[in-house]
């Protein structure tokens, strides 16, 4: 486990994240970055895989906190979709050098399209791995009446997850910033290759999700690829294999310039 930097941003904004510098023919490629998911940090499998894979192959790559998130500073509580969007276009601009290859996970599928919509010269392509653009549109239609009570008397909703024993603090920030950030309500029209993964048995995000997002997608190379039996996760052998080698086939086309910006 790497020892993380800090970029200063603010007296009370410090994003913790870990950088691998390029080397030899990985100079002439595209960076990689990844987008972590909802209240999960640059710790998890796929970052750590994707970055023995650059390290190996010479690839810039950073892998970060959003502010609320592992290592960096704030509460997640204070935190929402804009925030961490804005975490991404900071780091990207300030600790990358020309277009990168953004890989989001679940959430981070949305914060790499904000981050594309904000920057599109910094991302040479996208891949997506079972991305939840505009998830809190089904999060805020999910909750009942006692949840909708509990919101309205303290602006926040404990709702119960399987990924911890804790359930995740769901603010009223989060919800109607989510509302403002929306990027499924138009067209999506991008100059870079775009790659989706998505496993048919996400629990989390559906197929139908993926489907969606598919169609929303107006540019030169977009596709998805469904895996029979992955989860939410996509962390197994078989998965993180297939991720790197989509990485790799998205930077490569996004090298030769296949794809070029509208």
């Amino acid at each position: 486990m790497s020892t993380p930097t800090y970029l200063d941003l603010g007296p009370d904004r410090r994003i913790a994240h870990v950088r691998t510098k390029a080397q030899g023919a990985g100079r002439a490629a595209p960076g990689v970055v990844f987008l972590g998911g909802f209240r999960s940090d640059m710790e998890g499998t796929k970052a750590l895989a994707l970055e023995a894979w650059a390290r190996r192959e010479g690839h810039a790559f950073l892998r970060f906190d959003y502010r609320g998130h592992g290592a960096s500073s704030g509460a997640f509580e204070d935190g929402c979709v804009g925030d961490w969007a804005d975490d991404a276009i900071q780091a990207v601009t300030r600790l990358t050098e020309g277009p990168q290859v953004v890989v989001g996970s679940s959430m981070g599928g949305w914060i790499a399209l904000l981050l594309a919509r904000a920057a599109p010269a910094r991302v040479a392509a996208l891949v997506g791995v079972a991305a939840a653009p505009d998830f809190t549109v089904e999060m805020a239609a999910s909750m009942n009446e006692a949840a909708r009570a509990e919101m309205a008397a303290t602006g926040l909703w404990r709702r119960p997850s399987a990924y911890s024993d804790d359930p995740y603090p769901i603010t009223r920030k989060l919800i109607e910033d989510g509302a403002r950030n929306l990027v499924l309500d138009a067209p999506l029209r991008v100059g870079f290759p775009v790659r989706l993964l998505q496993g048919t048995a996400d629990e989390d995000v559906s197929v139908d999700v993926a489907m969606r997002l598919l169609g929303h997608v107006e540019g030169p190379d977009t596709r998805l690829t469904l895996v029979k039996g992955a989860d939410h996760r996509f962390s197994g052998a078989r998965e993180i294999d297939l991720l790197i080698a989509t990485v790799e086939e998205a930077g490569l086309v996004a090298q030769k310039g296949i794809s070029s910006p509208e």
